[in-house]
């Protein structure tokens, strides 16, 4: 059988007009924005710096991001800046707003650490720790003027701030709930840029 003149095989454009394209449009921002949502939801999220426990290496006003992949489906190491939720009482009880803090991981499950040796370094294991980061007044060869000696128990961190005479970290709260300890569950993940101002966007 002849195919009737004038027909030609094959896929041809549909054609919708100015209908057709708006609802394409309307269809790919939404996509957009349930990926969006899903990302923020389940990978990353940002968080504002609201103090100076972390300065010199997160500054007030400092915006981070935070890989939420890590813990659940990566390993914390020593040195990670993870933000987590208040295990209790680090904020102060009767609180309002937002119930998370940023520190630093110095301990972790299994780990020994004490304060201090002779030369005014953490110990971890026995091994005087180097902290590049701290931030100490001038003349101060201390890494903490509070000395301690703890072991971290399984499912914890022991964690610390790097402005390290200006931070209510697991050192100031060692009577309270987990005994100064952050159980590894409140950890909602691991910062690792800074977003915000423009001048400090940098890698961590």
């Amino acid at each position: 059988m002849r195919r009737p003149r004038g027909r030609r095989s094959g896929l041809r454009p549909r054609r919708g007009g100015p209908w057709r394209l708006l609802r394409d449009l309307v269809v790919v921002v939404l996509v957009a924005l349930l990926v969006s949502w899903g990302v923020r939801s389940f990978l990353v999220r940002s968080f504002y710096i609201p103090s100076a426990s972390m300065e010199d290496t997160l500054q007030i006003g400092d915006r981070i991001v935070v890989n939420e992949l890590v813990p659940r489906f990566a390993d914390l190491k020593r040195g990670d800046i993870v933000v987590f939720d208040d295990p209790g009482g680090w904020l102060g009880y009767g609180g309002q707003g937002e119930q998370d803090l940023v520190k630093r991981v110095i301990g972790l499950p299994g780990d020994h650490v004490s304060c201090c040796d002779a030369d005014g370094h953490l110990l971890v294991n026995g091994t005087p720790l180097d902290e590049p980061y701290l931030l100490l007044p001038a003349g101060q060869a201390r890494a903490s003027l509070t000395d301690f000696d703890v072991t971290v128990p399984d499912g914890a961190l022991w964690v610390m701030g790097d402005n390290r005479n200006h931070s209510g970290d697991s050192r100031a709260h060692q009577t309270g709930p987990y005994a100064g300890f952050v159980p590894i569950d409140h950890v909602v993940g691991r910062a690792f840029v800074i977003t915000w101002p423009i001048d400090r966007w940098r890698g961590l």
